[in-house]
C-alpha cells in the first residue's frame, strides 16, 4: 500500500492565499500525493501548476453546508470542470435528509453526477458528524443509487470530522464497487492507517507531509 497514493493534500481555509495553495501544490508534487483538494477559486492555478505531475486536481461543491440548491451544484461543478478539476468532492443536502425527503437528496447527487458525467469522479460528502447510524445508511445508499464514485465522511467544518466506526459502517452500506474517503481530523499516521483499516480507500488532510513523515500535523 502506497499512503501517499490515498491522500487527497486539502487546503480549503477560506483565508488561504495563493502562497498557501502554491504550498499545498508543491507538497503535492514533492510527495506525488493522489491529488490536491482546493477550494473552486484556485482550480485554474492548480491544474496549471500540476500539468505533467500525477496529481490530480479536486475541488468542493456546496460547501461547506450543502444547502445551496442542485441547480446551483450543478453549474458550480460544471465551471469547475471547465477550469481544469478531475475530481468535486460535493455536500448532500443535509437538512432533507434529516427531514427524510430522500428523493431531494438524492436528485441533488444526481445533478452533480450528470454535469461531471465522463469528465470527473464525484464524491459526495455526507457530514457524519450530523447523521445517526440510520442516516449515514441512507446517505450512502442515496449517493450510490445517484451513481456517485465515492462517500465521504466531513467537510471539516462541521461538529466533528472522520471516525473509523463511521467509515465501516459507509463501506459495509456502499460494497466494495464504491470508494470510501475519510476526510476531517486525520492528523497522524496512525490515524490514516485506522481510516484505511475501517475501509477508507482516500484520506482528506491538510496534514500530508506529517503523516507521510509519521509525525503528528494539523489537519483541516
Amino acid at each position: 500500500m502506497e499512503l501517499n497514493r490515498m491522500i487527497d493534500h486539502t487546503i480549503l481555509k477560506s483565508d488561504a492565499s495563493r502562497e498557501d495553495v502554491m504550498q499545498i501544490i508543491e507538497e503535492a508534487k514533492k510527495f506525488h500525493f493522489y491529488s490536491v483538494c482546493i477550494n473552486p477559486v484556485w482550480v485554474a492555478l492548480a491544474k496549471e501548476q500540476l500539468k505533467g505531475e500525477p496529481v490530480a486536481v479536486c475541488t468542493v461543491i456546496g460547501f461547506p453546508l450543502g444547502a445551496n440548491t442542485a441547480e446551483t451544484k450543478a453549474f458550480e461543478t460544471a465551471n469547475a470542470i471547465e477550469n481544469g478539476a478531475d475530481e468535486v468532492d460535493m455536500v448532500i443536502n443535509v437538512g432533507a435528509l434529516k427531514s427524510k425527503q430522500y428523493e431531494r437528496v438524492q436528485k441533488d447527487i444526481e445533478a452533480v453526477v450528470e454535469a461531471a458525467k465522463d469528465r470527473a469522479l464525484v464524491k459526495v460528502i455526507i457530514e457524519t458528524a450530523l447523521l445517526n447510524d440510520v442516516e449515514i445508511v441512507k446517505a450512502c445508499e442515496l449517493a450510490k443509487a445517484a451513481g456517485a464514485d465515492f462517500v465521504k465522511t466531513s467537510t471539516g467544518f462541521s461538529t466533528g470530522g472522520a471516525k473509523a466506526e463511521d467509515v465501516r459502517l459507509m463501506r459495509e452500506t456502499v460494497g466494495p464497487e464504491m470508494g470510501v474517503k475519510a476526510s476531517g481530523g486525520i492528523h497522524s499516521e496512525d490515524e490514516a492507517l485506522a481510516m484505511v483499516e475501517a475501509g477508507a480507500t482516500r484520506i482528506g488532510t491538510s496534514a500530508g507531509v506529517s503523516i507521510m513523515s509519521g509525525a503528528i500535523g494539523e489537519s483541516y
